[in-house]
């Protein structure tokens, strides 16, 4: 028997958090027994990350942290700053590299690499980088919702993001290979699966079909009950996709969408392929035909050159736009990126009042798109137990509390006021 342990550490976004998960399935099937991040184990995973110069940072803090815990173990290391560092990685003794390809082999490689006493390095050149790795999890335990990464890579190359450099172009998970893992997800107990991937919203263009045409089958699957879309940009949401999501309860009545910018002269400077007009335009479109969606967004600030006026203008953008909350992110500098070197980097004591100032704005917004739902039935799965009530999301991604024996089940809930902790609580039935 096979006693050897693993430990994994994960850095950066939500994709990396799903890849992390399947290199623990993979190991676990081979043998190995996995325990915490900060305990002394035999093998480390470390999956990086290189959306800035700070995680790119922190990823080489953690391949030295490991090896202070236990400078005999493998280290395997993989992901965007991988990709990005290799050479230099090798140098250090790194045992296992991957970047971002071939990382369906990466457990294999380890028990490989440690087995047979070999360092093992795998890196290709990112724009050769072509083809999907599914890298399917089977069953995400004690979770509810379940994750499905249908999508990777980038073509549109933000000048404050080394994404494309890292995880190389758009490429996407066969339509019949996702319906067939949707469905073995389902069939281990899951009733809520997440779509997700670097740009989701471009699902299919590289394989001839498209997210909407994925969306449809999915909800065709008996026993699946919601699907939610884990980001997307404003220009991806297509008419299609709105009357499919106005028709179709099991579609979550939520997007998540980036605006990065509320001042139209940053958003030039990023690259992004809006202007705020064209953003509020669409938002008021989608609210036409679905009335309470939540819609949350992600917002930089800080960009260089971004002067008071430009981050004001930022401000009555979310405030008119009517986010339910906002992800704020001050900038970062990216080696590699055309922002890096502009002209006019921002103070960071500027960056971090610009914070605060949205991080408020955020608050206020989702207390008040909370209150929309007091009096009004939410459709909930509920996830977990806290203080002796069970805990869920909405279809609108907004936590609701109800009598603890609903947990893993799915209920319409009456919402009848909001606790002091903010989370909107109501009576419950099964459904």
């Amino acid at each position: 028997m096979n006693m050897a342990t693993f430990a994994t550490i994960t850095l950066g976004c939500k994709v990396n958090t799903y890849e992390t998960k399947r290199y623990e399935e993979g190991l676990l099937a081979l043998g190995y027994t996995q325990v915490e991040s900060k305990a002394y184990a035999d093998i480390y995973i470390i999956n990086t990350c290189a959306v800035t110069n700070t995680a790119a940072s922190k990823s080489r803090q953690m391949i030295h942290r490991v090896k202070a815990i236990n400078p005999d173990a493998l280290t395997a290391v993989v992901g965007c700053y991988a990709q990005m560092e290799s050479e230099k990685l090798i140098e250090e003794g790194v045992d296992v590299l991957i970047g971002s390809a071939h990382k369906d082999q990466l457990p294999q490689m380890i028990h490989d690499a440690y087995t047979m006493h070999r360092k093992t390095h795998v890196v290709e050149a990112i724009r050769s980088i072509r083809a999907f790795e599914a890298l399917p999890i089977h069953r995400f335990q004690h979770q509810t919702r379940a994750y499905l990464k249908v999508q990777d890579g980038c073509n549109q190359f933000c000048t404050y993001c080394i994404i494309p450099f890292t995880r190389g172009a758009e490429r996407s998970l066969p339509l019949q290979q996702a319906l067939g893992i949707a469905e073995e997800l389902v069939h281990n107990g899951h009733r809520e699966i997440v779509l997700s991937g670097i740009h989701t919203g471009r699902y299919g263009r590289d394989i001839g079909t498209d997210l909407e045409t994925l969306i449809s089958a999915l909800c065709t699957i008996e026993g699946l009950q919601r699907i939610r879309i884990s980001s997307i940009e404003i220009n991806e949401i297509s008419d299609r996709l709105i009357a499919l999501m106005e028709k179709e309860p099991k579609i979550a009545r939520h997007l998540h969408i980036p605006l990065q910018s509320g001042s139209d002269e940053v958003l030039a400077r990023m690259g992004r392929p809006y202007d705020t007009q064209q953003f509020e335009k669409r938002v008021e479109m989608i609210r036409s035909k679905i009335p309470d969606v939540s819609i949350s967004t992600d917002v930089i600030v800080g960009f260089p050159m971004e002067s008071e006026e430009a981050f004001a203008e930022t401000l009555c953008t979310c405030k008119r736009v009517g986010f339910s909350f906002l992800h704020v992110f001050p900038y970062s500098k990216r080696s590699g990126t055309k922002a890096a070197s502009m002209d006019g980097q921002i103070k960071g004591d500027v960056k971090k009042a610009r914070a605060k100032a949205l991080i408020t704005l955020s608050e206020e917004l989702l207390l008040a798109y909370k209150k929309q739902f007091i009096g009004k039935t939410l459709s909930v799965l509920f996830e977990r137990v806290q203080d002796g009530i069970a805990i869920g999301h909405s279809s609108e991604y907004l936590q609701v509390g109800a009598d603890a024996s609903l947990v893993s089940k799915f209920c319409d809930v009456s919402i009848t006021h909001l606790s002091k902790e903010g989370i909107l609580m109501g009576n419950a039935k099964e459904v």
